[in-house]
C-alpha cells in the first residue's frame, strides 16, 4: 500500500522512477572519443558475443563459430540458427545459445554432439557466463519478445528477465532471481552474481537466496554484458545510452502505443545500435547537426560505451565512441592476452584496444 502511494506521488512530481532526468558522463564516465581510436581486426556481418579462456578467442558472428587470431577469422563451426550469446567454461566446455530459445554445453567447441540441452521455458537468453561448480549462468531478457525485440520490450516497460543456473552435470535449470526490467549479462562475484538490469540503469548484486543488492545506480547507459578483469575487476559494456526524449516518452503510454501501431519499427524513439542511415530518423531537429556536422555532444541516439570497474564494481575509468562517433552498439569486451575486445554492434566491428596503455592514461 505505501508502495503504491508512493509511486502515485512519483507521478504526480515527477520524481523517483518517473523523473525524466538523464545522469551526465563525468567522473569516471566523462566523455571521450578512445573507441573511435580503437584498431579495427575484423568486420562481420552480425557480429553478437565474445569468448576466452585465455588462450582461445571465439567470436560469434550470425549462425557462425569463429576463432578470431589478431586479424584472422577461422570458422570453427556452424549452427542452424543465430547465435546469441557465447561462454567458454574452466574445464573446455563451450555454452552455446541459439536465437535465445535454446543453450547447448559442448565437451568442447568442434563437438559433433551436445552434452546438454536447455530449451524448455527460454525465450530471450542474450549472456552465458561461468558459475560456480561447473554451472551456467543464464540473462533471459525477457518472457515477452525476442531477443532481437529488446526496443519492443523497452517501450513496454518489461519487467519479465530472469537470471537462471544451468547445470550441465544434470540438466536442471534454476531460477535465481525473476522479474527483472530486461536482464543482460552476468558474472560470478563471490557467493553473488553481478547483473546487469537495463532497463532500470543499474548494475545489481544477486545473492544465493534471490536477494538483490544494488551496485551501481542511475547510470547514463542501459548496461549489458559483463567480463572479468585480469586485477579481480570487471568490464561492462553500454549497448545505448539514455536520452531525455526516449525517458520522456516511456512515460507517455497513449502515445508508445500510437507510434507502435502506427510507425514503422526503425522510426520509433527509441535507441538504437546505429543511427544516421537516414533523414526519417527521430530527432532530427534536435540540434543533433549544425551546420551539417554532428557534434559529438549531441542528442545521441546510438552511443558506444565500456566501463571499467573496480572488485567491487565501482568505475575506474571508461571508454567512450560518441554522437559523432561510429563504433556504437558495443555489446561485448573481454580481456585477451593484454588487450581488451570489443564488438561494436552497430558498425559491425571487433575492436582491439591494449590495456596497458589505457591503464597508463586514463588513471586505472
Amino acid at each position: 500500500m505505501i508502495g503504491a502511494i508512493q509511486g502515485l506521488a512519483n507521478r504526480l512530481l515527477g520524481r523517483g522512477d518517473a523523473a525524466i532526468a538523464v545522469p551526465t558522463f563525468d567522473g569516471a564516465l566523462k566523455a571521450n572519443q578512445k573507441l573511435e581510436e580503437a584498431e579495427t581486426l575484423l568486420e562481420c556481418a552480425a557480429p553478437e558475443d565474445l569468448a576466452t579462456d585465455g588462450r582461445t578467442l571465439l567470436l560469434a558472428d550470425g549462425p557462425r563459430l569463429l576463432c578470431l587470431d589478431r586479424k584472422t577469422a577461422t570458422e570453427v563451426r556452424s549452427f542452424e540458427g543465430p547465435i546469441s550469446a557465447i561462454s567458454l567454461l574452466a574445464d573446455g566446455k563451450l555454452a552455446v545459445a541459439l536465437s535465445g530459445r535454446e543453450v547447448r554445453v559442448y565437451s568442447e567447441p568442434t563437438a559433433a554432439k551436445p552434452v546438454a540441452v536447455f530449451a524448455t521455458g527460454l525465450g530471450a537468453v542474450n549472456a552465458l557466463a561461468p558459475g560456480a561448480g561447473g554451472t551456467l549462468v543464464a540473462t533471459d531478457g525477457s518472457a515477452a519478445r525476442g531477443v532481437d525485440q529488446w526496443a519492443w520490450d523497452l517501450l513496454e516497460r518489461g519487467q519479465s528477465g530472469r537470471v537462471l543456473v544451468l547445470n550441465p552435470a544434470d540438466g536442471s535449470t534454476k531460477l535465481l532471481a525473476g522479474g527483472l526490467s530486461f536482464a543482460f549479462g552476468s558474472q560470478t562475484a563471490g557467493d553473488e552474481i553481478l547483473v546487469s538490469e537495463s532497463w532500470k540503469h543499474r548494475l545489481i548484486a544477486v545473492r544465493p537466496g534471490g536477494a538483490i543488492r544494488v551496485v551501481l545506480p542511475h547510470l547514463p547507459i542501459y548496461p549489458s554484458r559483463l567480463s572479468p578483469a585480469s586485477d579481480g575487476g570487471y568490464w561492462l559494456t553500454g549497448f545505448v545510452a539514455r536520452t531525455l526524449l526516449v525517458e520522456f516518452i516511456l512515460r507517455e503510454p497513449a502515445y508508445r502505443k500510437r507510434m507502435m501501431a502506427e510507425i514503422d519499427p526503425e522510426y520509433w524513439i527509441v535507441p538504437r545500435l546505429r543511427s544516421g542511415q537516414s533523414f526519417k530518423e527521430p530527432l532530427q531537429g534536435a540540434h543533433i547537426k549544425t551546420m551539417g556536422v554532428v557534434k559529438p555532444w549531441a542528442p545521441p541516439r546510438s552511443y558506444g560505451l565500456v566501463i571499467r570497474l573496480d572488485s567491487r564494481g565501482a568505475p575506474l575509468y571508461s571508454l567512450h565512441s560518441r554522437a559523432d562517433g561510429t563504433n556504437h552498439g558495443v555489446v561485448a569486451a573481454v580481456e585477451h592476452r593484454g588487450d581488451l575486445v570489443m564488438i561494436a554492434k552497430g558498425s559491425g566491428r571487433i575492436l582491439r584496444l591494449p590495456i596497458a596503455s589505457l591503464d597508463k592514461e586514463l588513471g586505472a
